[in-house]
């Protein structure tokens, strides 16, 4: 199998295919922040939540349902902010994904991957980084809003 990668490149194809899959599992794990509300231990990530509150209208109280799941809809998200770091946090997976796939494909194809395509994989790995980050933007966003 002919490959277009050197030996360097070959270890950059396999560490930003674990990178991006480390980033892919974190994005959709409930677990970003870990509390307790009614005596109960709640967690939740971007669109997805553990042991939430839910108003039940017959007993007119507030139970805990105890299990995961995500958000009906995306307006359902909390805030804004969350629904900003989502998308933004989404879409850097999806680049870093897009390049890790890429690479690896360099891996067996040969003459795929110049160094032209390195370097705007490079770069486009970069941006997809920085957007990975996503949680950094929510909570500035939030900080700015406080008084």
């Amino acid at each position: 199998m002919a490959s277009s990668l050197t030996c360097v490149g070959v270890v950059w194809a396999f560490l930003s295919f674990l990178c991006a899959a480390a980033s892919c599992v974190g994005f959709f794990m409930p677990y970003w922040l870990l509390g307790s509300q009614l005596e109960k231990s709640v967690s939740f990530g971007t669109f997805r939540r553990c042991s939430y509150p839910v108003r039940d209208e017959t007993r007119q109280t507030t139970v805990m349902v105890e299990q995961c799941g995500r958000y009906a809809s995306f307006q359902a998200i909390p805030s804004a902010e969350w629904r900003i770091c989502t998308v933004v946090t989404g879409l850097g997976c999806g680049l870093l994904l897009l390049v890790a796939l890429t690479a690896l494909m360099g891996c067996c194809v040969s003459e795929l991957i110049s160094r032209t395509v390195g370097r705007v994989a490079g770069g486009i790995q970069f941006l997809g980084g920085k957007c990975s980050y996503g949680e950094r933007l929510a909570v500035c966003l939030h900080m700015w809003r406080l008084p």
